[in-house]
């Protein structure tokens, strides 16, 4: 980016010396999370005392209206666009075809341009003079198995040249010159690594920081494999993006980037990988992931590094997932033409809720909706779907759109599926594969709901540690609060201190199936936080195995698993938090 005068409404500049590990990110992550939060640039980083010469940006997409500024337009507009060329159909008339014809010129700009130079390549650093160290590579968490990448666009291509993939992956940094590549095993990237790695070669890569702010949601675009990421970012703009290929291999990246970091990778060679406190709100476990030898790095004379926060939400990415949400609804219609919009709650973490409005025409129409969103590219991650009517409120209304599914839910509503999950997942019991949950209310053959009596929350919380107490459990409830107690479908979140296993715990609660109807089990302090309530349960539960019925009432598991209390397989990761001493400095 040339300067951010266009977004001067949005800025806060930072002159104060900063560490680039855990202060500076820290203070992204609070702004963040303001009511107006702002796009963030750090003058004056260090590293353990030492001044680093590029300043630091974060919270590129700080809000809605720099989102707006962004994309250039109102994200409607493109996907109207985007809309009119997956459903092009054979003109009639002179005004049909003058519009047909418009509208495939667009796809001229999806061809990127090839250049000679470009001011990504001002400054060049190769062989002995490559040292990341002097880049402000971010050290976000405490747990964090070092400093990380966070907004690299990493550019990639297949053995023969023919396809061109960008993708939006951590990377961590090992030595001055040395990166792991964490591609997880269902991306493109890992995909073209295994072409490289059956031949026996190494693999080109380049990573650009920095550039058009819109390099960055399309690195993160979930575009079919075999259809380069730019290529979108060309339609958007209505402008060719521009390629010069790298000084040391010959991948091709945006020649504006204000950072390139060129490389290969020899597939032979993997290397333990984080921890790494991700998106989920979680940290993801340490694992091996392929390594990047750095062969050069190239710069603009003035770069800007741009890195970004991921945690516990709402965070900056709840602005490129929305971003993406929008843009995608054409293309989803493709594959589900009954889909009528969606919505993708940025404290289900994306992949784990989906709120969909359909127009179901015929017995199980709902069903087939569901398993056809699960089985298109990154949506067949998607943990946790809800289904509503045509009639439904906007999907982001919420104080709406609640009471109408609580209106219409029954424990027949729910049916269950198994599928993949992402690789961040942490909930399934076996990695990769696990189950999946659908609420159906847009076909309510349920019948209607009927009301519980109603207890007031103390006499709920007694009654409940009476049962367990006399079935001897060593488990105490902590706290409870019901939420829409004026729906047929009151949702009580109860936090416990767990001493077994919801399985144990849970069916001898049935003898308050009167007075309960949703009961969702946490062991973590959310119950007067439902948004964040809603983070730990969609995060934490397995379709196949948290969901409990006892007519008319439903229970979740929502707590954290164990080895020894639920006898779960797979080591149960870390919140995401930081201590009082860093929020203190």
């Amino acid at each position: 980016m040339k300067d951010f005068s266009k977004f001067s409404k949005f800025l806060k500049t930072i002159s104060t010396p900063l560490d680039v590990e855990l202060e500076i990110p820290h203070l992204a992550y609070l702004e963040a999370k303001k009511e107006e939060p702002k796009i963030l640039i750090f003058t004056r980083p260090h590293r353990r005392g030492k001044e680093l010469k590029i300043p630091v940006v974060m919270n590129l997409y700080a809000n809605g209206e720099v989102v707006r500024e962004i994309f250039g337009e109102e994200l409607e507009k493109i996907a109207n666009r985007i809309e009119k060329l997956v459903k092009l159909r054979p003109p009639s008339g002179w005004s049909e075809k003058i519009e047909t014809l418009k509208n495939l010129s667009t796809l001229y700009y999806t061809i990127p341009k090839r250049v000679k130079k470009g001011v990504c390549q001002e400054v060049i650093f190769r062989g002995d003079e490559v040292d990341l160290f002097q880049l402000p590579i971010l050290k976000t968490w405490e747990l964090d198995g070092g400093p990380f990448i966070t907004a690299g666009q990493v550019y990639t291509r297949s053995l023969d040249g023919k396809i061109k993939n960008v993708g939006l992956y951590r990377l961590q940094v090992y030595s001055k010159n040395r990166l792991g590549l964490h591609w997880q095993i269902h991306k493109d990237g890992n995909h073209l690594f295994w072409e490289y790695k059956k031949a026996g070669k190494k693999m080109p890569v380049s990573i650009a920081i920095g550039g058009d702010p819109l390099y960055l949601w399309g690195a993160s675009a979930p575009l079919p494999p075999g259809i380069f990421e730019l290529a979108l970012v060309g339609f958007i703009r209505k402008k060719r993006v521009e390629l010069v290929e790298s000084v040391t291999n010959p991948v091709e990246v945006p020649a504006d980037a204000d950072i390139v970091i060129e490389g290969w990778c020899d597939p032979e060679k993997m290397e333990l990988e984080g921890m790494f406190g991700d998106h989920t709100g979680y940290y993801t476990l340490p694992e091996y992931f392929p390594v990047l030898e750095v062969s050069a790095i190239t710069m603009k004379k003035n770069p800007y590094y741009y890195a970004t926060v991921v945690g516990k939400p709402p965070l900056e990415d709840k602005w490129l997932g929305y971003a993406t949400e929008r843009l995608f609804l054409p293309l989803l219609k493709l594959t589900t033409p009954a889909l009528v919009d969606y919505a993708l709650p940025e404290n289900g973490v994306f992949h784990n809720l989906l709120i969909g409005k359909i127009a179901p025409r015929y017995p199980g129409h709902s069903l087939q909706i569901a398993h056809s969103l699960w089985g298109v590219g990154q949506m067949s991650f998607l943990k946790n779907a809800i289904f509503v009517g045509e009639d439904a409120p906007p999907l982001r209304e919420y104080e709406k759109l609640i009471p109408y599914i609580l209106e219409r839910f029954t424990p027949d509503a729910i049916f269950t599926s198994q599928g993949v999950v992402d690789q961040l997942d942490h909930s399934s019991s076996q990695p990769l594969v696990g189950g999946k949950i659908g609420v159906d209310v847009a076909q309510t053959a349920g019948g209607r709901p009927t009301p519980p009596q109603l207890l007031p929350d103390r006499i709920l919380l007694s009654q409940i540690s009476q049962i367990w107490e006399e079935m001897g459990f060593f488990s105490r409830p902590v706290a409870l609060k019901t939420y829409f107690s004026d729906t047929p479908n009151p949702i009580t979140l109860l936090q416990i201190e767990k001493r077994e296993s919801a399985s144990q715990l849970l069916p001898p609660l049935a003898q308050l199936k009167n007075h309960l109807r949703i009961l969702a089990l946490l062991n973590t302090p959310e119950v007067e936080n439902p948004y964040m309530a809603v983070w730990r349960i969609t995060n934490n539960i397995d379709g196949e195995r948290d969901i409990y019925r006892f007519d008319p009432m439903v229970a979740i598991d929502g707590t954290n698993k164990s080895r020894e209390i639920d006898n779960f397989p797979r080591e149960w990761p870390p919140d995401v938090d930081t201590t009082p001493e860093v929020i203190g400095k």
